[in-house]
């Protein structure tokens, strides 16, 4: 039998039951990964935290354009943009496939604690993105986590057929989208010419130029809608949140069915078959760490380096990232994701920078708390409520503050786990999944053992 076609990899257990995973069950290696994969993600959402989304992707729109702030872009596009979210989606796939294997391993019934702690998750998810940063990823992954749950007992090879299958949906997608959106926009044209020659609108007409102006913001926003952007995030706390109910709404309906399902669910599944042909537990071998390494950054570097001249090349236009020039960085990150993975197993594997691994790891085993954690720090320094810095520090010093914040998470997170089990979102959560007080304290877990 072939690498694809290995059965589960085993799972250590103890004890009896179906509980939270303790610390002598977990795969150190993955715990490192998540790390990793959490700090990566902040490199890219500084740039949603502290300008107007459009800047995310168009570094011509805001942030400076002088050599550094734009090579700042180049850089993070290149080696961070989507590669730590395939990253940290490929993981949650795996830690379906390692609580699954526990749970079937003690004979205790893991799918209703399963949707428990998916519900939760959604939950905590809606709260993020409603009252602290339109931003969340919690909601998604919760969403699409019930969906690929089904999917949990597939073989290896199953599990890549399909996720190689429905990877380029999103792509098509989004072309159609594209398609409507240019449609729309000549449309929209015609009917502002007869409203501008003085004639009476009907109904439908009104509706398309109500529905454009809701829409035009994500599909061609213009400098006034940057400007109402820059004005609405150096306001109020109350004023904010009314602005971003919306666009958090649709984000969790359209960017779901249309992005989710395709995207992150085919990561979810590549995950979940990585964890069970045992790349992620760290059983292969350097060899194999390294080849893929290397084979993720050879093919994987110059893919990205054509998509960010690419795009530059088209003013960052984003109907023509709907079109094709979002193609590069769809299929790149994800190869790019390997290459990371490869170099990360490699230094857990050859026992490297044993003290630095440990930091990540720690960080990694809290990685929910310290994802939200980035947006309570961010939105304080960025949002009128706050420092009220939004849209006015250049890319380039935006990352000044995340070295801030990573070497704060590093150095935070063991401190905290030496004293307690869990991050406290982490223990919150696990307290509301098994509908039953955790015990918190390092001390109070001795004394239950």
């Amino acid at each position: 039998m072939n690498d694809i076609d290995r059965e589960n990899s085993p799972v250590p257990v103890s004890g009896n039951g179906l509980g939270p995973i303790t610390s002598n069950e977990r795969f150190i290696s993955v715990d490192v990964l998540r790390g990793v994969a959490v700090l990566g993600i902040l490199v890219m959402n500084i740039y949603a935290f502290a300008m107007p989304f459009v800047a995310y992707s168009n570094p011509l729109a805001l942030g400076g354009t002088e050599p550094h702030n734009l090579g700042t872009w180049f850089f993070t596009h290149i080696l961070f943009d989507q590669k730590f979210l395939s990253i940290f989606a490929m993981l949650f796939g795996a830690g379906l496939v390692v609580m699954s294997t526990r749970a079937e391993s003690r004979g205790a019934r893991f799918g209703r604690i399963y949707y428990r702690r998916q519900f939760w998750l959604l939950l905590i998810g809606a709260i993020h993105g409603y009252f602290i940063w339109v931003g969340d990823i919690l909601f998604l992954y919760a969403a699409i986590g019930m969906l690929v749950y089904l999917f949990r007992n597939r073989r290896p090879r199953t599990l890549i057929i399909v996720a190689v299958l429905i990877l380029p949906i999103a792509l098509l997608l989004g072309y159609g989208n594209a398609k409507m959106v240019d449609a729309m926009i000549v449309e929209v044209a015609g009917i502002e010419e007869l409203q501008a020659s003085g004639t009476e609108l009907d109904d439908e007409q009104k509706k398309k130029l109500e529905d454009w102006e809701e829409s035009r913001p994500f599909m061609a926003p213009t400098d006034a809608d940057m400007q109402a952007d820059l004005d609405v995030y150096r306001g109020s706390y109350m004023e904010i949140v009314e602005h971003r109910a919306p666009i958090v709404l649709m984000m969790q309906v359209f960017v779901t069915l249309f992005f989710g399902i395709w995207r992150v669910g085919a990561l979810m599944m590549i995950g979940m078959a990585m964890m069970k042909l045992g790349v992620f537990s760290g059983e292969r071998s350097v060899s194999f760490y390294r080849r893929m390494m290397l084979a993720g950054y050879l093919i994987g570097l110059p893919l990205m380096a054509f998509s960010a001249s690419d795009l530059y090349a088209h003013q960052f236009d984003p109907l023509y990232v709907m079109r094709v020039g979002g193609l590069a960085n769809y299929w790149g990150s994800v190869i790019v994701a390997f290459g990371h993975i490869g170099l990360v197993m490699l230094i857990v594997k050859t026992g490297s920078l044993q003290k630095l691994m440990a930091r990540f790891a720690a960080v990694g085993r809290m990685a929910l708390t310290n994802y939200l954690m980035h947006s309570v720090i961010l939105t304080t320094v960025f949002y009128g409520y706050g420092f009220g810095l939004y849209g006015s520090i250049p890319r380039f010093w935006q990352m000044g503050f995340v070295i801030a914040v990573i070497s704060l998470q590093l150095t935070l997170s063991p401190w905290w786990l030496s004293r307690y089990r869990f991050g406290p979102v982490e223990w919150l959560w696990r307290s509301l999944t098994y509908w039953k007080r955790q015990p918190f304290r390092q001390q109070e877990s001795v004394a239950t053992r």
